[in-house]
């Protein structure tokens, strides 16, 4: 069986490498956009006073070819900053780390006690419009990424959610993924789920569910810990 959150990280970083739902204070409830115009309006609202997110996270990974479909699970930590700090703290089935901070990604295994390193020098604004789908990544730069289309509205667990489409503009991009559905719920204007389609049929599921924002998150959250004596291994 393949491994869904290194498949998922492999998906999600290649993008970058290559190139409760708690409402923040004025979110609108009950108040439905009528188009793809308002729909951006109200994430671009949200995006200005979004500082921190916590998100319990699930990836699953859908093999077409095999029928098979793995799942892990864990912590998203996010602090908006200069450049963006990001945790993926996976906890089931098998402990493993992905922290992105200072323009540098870092992979940690524990299993293998190895560190993969990745210069993210160049590519800091792909990670925000991947790896941070619609956690404040601006509607502007999500434009410019992607051509963007609004589906249709659909219950999701207990909100109600909008649901876009995402299409790489950039080959790049497209290469690693041909679109993105993307499901916004109503209530906090942030992604409840995303689905990565790639072009050889399989595709990755992100849930994200008990979301809170702009809450104080620990610094010792954006550091690795525990792995002093891990090898470290340049990826790029």
């Amino acid at each position: 069986m393949r491994n869904s959150f290194h498949a998922g990280v492999r998906v999600l970083l290649a993008a970058a490498l290559t190139l409760s739902l708690a409402p923040p204070a004025g979110a609108r409830k009950g108040k439905r956009p009528a188009d793809l115009t308002q729909i951006l309006d109200q994430m671009n609202e949200v995006s200005k006073r979004l500082k921190t997110v916590f998100a319990i996270l699930e990836y699953t990974k859908f093999t077409v070819l095999v029928n098979d479909k793995s799942t892990e699970s864990g912590l998203l930590f996010f602090r908006k900053g200069k450049t963006p700090e990001i945790c993926l703290d996976i906890q089931k089935p098998d402990a493993k780390t992905l922290l992105l901070k200072n323009n540098k990604g870092e992979y940690f295994l524990p299993k293998i006690n190895q560190i993969q390193e990745y210069d993210l020098k160049q590519k800091s604004d792909l990670v925000q419009q991947v790896l941070l789908l619609g956690f404040g990544t601006d509607p502007g730069d999500l434009k410019k990424a992607y051509d963007v289309k609004y589906l249709r509205e659909e219950d999701f667990g207990e909100d109600t959610n909008v649901m876009l489409e995402l299409t790489p503009r950039k080959a790049s991009m497209a290469s690693q993924f041909t679109k993105v559905e993307m499901w916004i719920s109503e209530e906090s204007w942030l992604p409840t789920q995303q689905k990565f389609y790639q072009p050889g049929g399989d595709y990755l599921i992100a849930r994200y569910t008990g979301v809170k924002v702009n809450r104080p998150l620990a610094n010792s959250i954006f550091e690795l810990k525990g792995c002093g004596d891990a090898q470290r291994v340049k990826m790029n």
